[in-house]
């Protein structure tokens, strides 16, 4: 018998593509893992995180829609149920963090507080 694990964080689908896209570029180190977390810093307290990076002894591995990705275990009680976008237009583009932890978030939408 399998046992599923949820994953802490989920994808829109333009998040995915864009993800998928990057590391489909020439260059790109297929060595490292995408990684989601948080750390301290940022104007409300805590940054998010999310590139590339080294797998570490503290990371889970998860899989979203066919997405591998890595967290460090303690990041789960910030992050849990947060949902990333990935926004193309001409007011915004970029990564977007849409986290129900968050009791205050600032303009620039990559800081936040619990």
């Amino acid at each position: 018998m399998e046992t599923l694990i949820a994953t802490p964080v989920t994808f829109t689908v333009n998040a995915i593509k864009e993800i998928k896209r990057l590391m489909g570029e020439d260059g790109f180190d297929k060595s490292t893992h995408l990684r989601v977390g948080a750390k301290g810093g940022g104007c409300t307290g805590l940054s998010y995180i999310l590139g590339f990076d080294k797998k570490e002894a503290v990371d889970e591995e998860y899989e979203f829609e066919g997405l591998p990705f890595i967290m460090n275990k303690s990041h789960g009680i910030y992050l849990m149920g947060m949902q990333i976008d990935w926004q193309d237009g001409l007011n915004a583009r970029g990564f977007s963090f849409k986290n129900p932890n968050a009791s205050k978030t600032c303009g620039c939408g990559t800081s936040f507080a619990v």
